[in-house]
């Protein structure tokens, strides 16, 4: 009996130091610091994006395909018929929730790369305007986060002006992601819903648009600022037919976010991309940026470089119900002129040397 008591006293005190060794080894490993804590919440705040973007589109629309095979068919049904009810409403100013863009997670993917917005002239709240966005990059990050999320204060810089942001029409007939688009203050990039928020909003309206678009993406790359522009009139036409003041920006840092795979022009990897672009909307490129465990590794994350976006001095704007071919050149030549203006203005305050040149086609 002695030797039983023995043994279990030995076999006590034994788990006791183990458990003593295992919460010494424990408290010794270093938790993490705030700024680690803060780097994790910027990767997944901009995961989230990447994926929303990319995936939940497509996911949605084979979901609900797949739900209609089910028992729950009558959900897929439903939205159908919702879809079409609504049909509209995405060229009708969309469904814009200010809670959306005021949400914790947009500071976080702002304060990953950081971006920045720069204000060098007022917006008077008694006219509208169309901001044009360049360059297109591969994901629109630095228009997407000034126009679209509250992160980098539009509102207090210009006060009275409501941003909105274009993008391709295609994306409003995907199910679910429709939605999300609409509730940030996006809408298709069509004349029907420009001249909507530019006709039936009142005043105070900022129309953001890629004008790159697709055709832009296929040229992106580090250290190259070329911008599909010369031939690009129907922004300049819709501001002359509602009177909108244009307004250039320009975001510094926006193709050093990813690697791209170019193709020279004739290749007949370049040919499959401008079919596709003309089929589909979108040119499909090959690019990589980080991995979700290291900034070292390929993934499909982009890389933490800063994005500056300037806003440029509006442009006066007379309205003309049908403005000539020579007065939207005319005026499409001063655009370009107040971009490259904006743009050797700030590029050596923004990563770009003196040398660099805004190559215009």
């Amino acid at each position: 009996m002695k030797t039983i008591i023995a043994a279990c006293s030995q076999n006590l005190s034994g788990s006791r130091a183990s458990i003593q060794t295992a919460l010494r080894t424990l408290l010794a490993v270093p938790w993490p610091s705030q700024r680690d804590i803060g780097s994790a919440l910027q990767l997944l705040a901009v995961l989230q994006w990447v994926l929303s973007f990319l995936l939940l589109g497509i996911v949605s629309l084979l979901l609900l395909i797949y739900l209609l095979f089910t028992s729950l068919w009558l959900i897929p049904v439903l939205y159908l018929a919702w879809i079409i009810f609504d049909w509209d409403t995405p060229e009708k100013g969309g469904r814009r929730l200010s809670c959306l863009r005021r949400w914790t997670v947009w500071k976080h993917f702002r304060d990953y790369f950081p971006v920045k917005l720069v204000k060098t002239h007022d917006l008077s709240p008694s006219h509208n305007y169309i901001i044009g966005s360049h360059p297109h990059g591969i994901l629109c990050v630095g228009a997407f986060c000034n126009f679209i999320t509250g992160s980098t204060g539009f509102e207090e810089l210009f006060p009275g002006i409501r941003s909105y942001l274009t993008t391709l029409a295609g994306n409003f007939r995907l199910p679910l992601f429709r939605e999300y688009l609409m509730s940030g203050g996006l809408f298709p990039v069509t004349r029907r819903a420009i001249g909507y928020l530019l006709s039936q909003r009142g005043t105070g309206n900022a129309v953001a648009i890629v004008i790159g678009g697709a055709a832009e993406s296929l040229s992106c790359r580090p250290g190259v600022t070329t911008l599909i522009l010369k031939n690009r009139k129907g922004f300049v036409r819709m501001a002359l037919r509602h009177g909108a003041f244009l307004v250039p920006s320009f975001s510094f840092g926006e193709n050093d976010l990813f690697r791209q795979v170019v193709f020279e022009e004739g290749s007949w990897m370049r040919s499959i991309q401008r079919r596709f672009q003309k089929m589909i909307g979108f040119a499909p490129c090959l690019f990589y940026g980080r991995g979700l465990t290291s900034c070292r590794s390929r993934g499909f994350l982009p890389y933490a470089r800063p994005i500056t976006t300037v806003v440029g001095e509006p442009l006066a704007v007379p309205r003309v119900e049908n403005p000539s071919r020579e007065l939207v050149d005319r005026y499409h030549e001063l655009y370009i002129r107040a971009l490259l203006k904006l743009f050797n203005e700030n590029k050596t305050k923004y990563g770009l040397s003196e040398s660099d040149e805004l190559h215009i086609l």
